[in-house]
């Protein structure tokens, strides 16, 4: 049987903006909202791949790399939860338009490679808590994060001892603007 890999295509955020985003979490939700994401684990999906092939992971590379597009700049200055699924995020009141296109593109080329891909519309987050109470006071606004996106990854999610980790496997250039 092929060994099957658990995909997906993000945008990676830079390391001091991870730990940004931690120090801010701590000072806004109590050790008891929820299960707080690790910091390595910081990060917006684009398009979730689920379990592929090795066929198929090449397949979908080669379609992302011929991507041409812009970079952008995405501001985080939003903060919701999701209280079915129990999840915390931060996200963006207005995204990018690269953002979209982007994260539409790399839907539509899954989809077309036989992963499913969710009817709901695509809606830009980072996952900060998982396993919130359904109680969840979220913070006020007034903060906001920008970091420059000049690529994105290809992942592997994959459990070790227990623990989730996001293994970046492949890097995207987006292009620079003129």
């Amino acid at each position: 049987m092929a060994h099957l890999n658990r995909l997906f295509f993000a945008l990676e955020l830079p390391k001091a903006l991870q730990q940004e985003i931690v120090r801010w979490r701590a000072t806004h939700f109590s050790p008891e909202a929820g299960k707080p994401v690790a910091a390595a684990n910081l990060h917006m999906t684009l398009a979730f791949l689920g379990e592929v092939s090795a066929e198929k992971q090449q397949a979908l590379t080669d379609l992302a790399g011929r991507i041409s597009q812009p970079g952008f700049t995405l501001r985080l200055d939003d903060a919701g939860q999701w209280p079915r699924s129990r999840v915390a995020f931060l996200g963006s009141r207005q995204p990018p338009r690269g953002l979209l296109q982007l994260a539409a593109l790399l839907r539509a080329q899954a989809a077309r490679s036989g992963c499913w891909q969710s009817p709901q519309p695509f809606h830009p987050h980072i996952t900060l808590l998982r396993q919130t109470d359904s109680a969840l006071r979220l913070p006020a606004p007034g903060f906001s994060w920008e970091c420059r996106i000049t690529e994105f990854v290809l992942y592997a999610s994959r459990v070790e001892q227990g623990r989730t980790r996001y293994q970046p496997l492949q890097r995207f250039a987006l292009k620079k603007e003129l």
